[in-house]
């Protein structure tokens, strides 16, 4: 008898994270994508996947707010202000992301002011090692250089 009944909770365990696991199949692009850019069929799947998960419902807000701090903010002071406040409850969630964010802090606050990021030269260096990989047949610096002058239609 008591292995009859340890057997139903086990078939009801399973039937149970069955359909924790169906609500939680292909959410990954509806977690990743902008609030604002969710069509109807994505809100419902958002919304089964809140209800199922309540970790990954306060990831989602998190990631919304985070977004909405930096599309809305511009004056430094106040970035600083409603990001140190994201910090404080985004430490649990994301640990890794809270601690790229404060030690770079300066350079993410001066984003507020001038609007501006260093992702054309992040851009620049990672096509310079790029070419640098696919250089190993290279005999000369010259030619190295060429190709990179190449990239960037400059003229040598």
């Amino acid at each position: 008898m008591e292995n009859a009944i340890k057997s139903s909770k086990n078939e009801q365990e399973k039937v149970e994270k069955k359909k924790i696991l169906e609500r939680l199949n292909k959410s990954k692009y509806v977690l990743l994508k902008n609030g604002e850019d969710l069509n109807d069929e994505q809100k419902i799947k958002l919304n089964q996947v809140k209800r199922v998960s309540p970790s990954l419902k306060i990831m989602y807000e998190l990631k919304e707010k985070i977004r909405g701090i930096f599309n809305k903010t511009k004056d430094g002071l106040k970035g600083l202000y409603k990001l140190s406040i994201w910090l404080l409850r985004a430490r649990k969630h994301y640990p890794t992301s809270h601690n790229t964010i404060v030690r770079w802090l300066d350079e993410i606050i001066a984003y507020f002011d001038n609007r501006t990021t260093s992702g054309v030269v992040e851009g620049i260096n990672n096509k310079l090692k790029l070419i640098k990989r696919s250089a190993y047949g290279f005999r000369n610096f010259d030619n190295f250089r060429l190709r990179c002058l190449l990239t960037w239609k400059f003229k040598y």
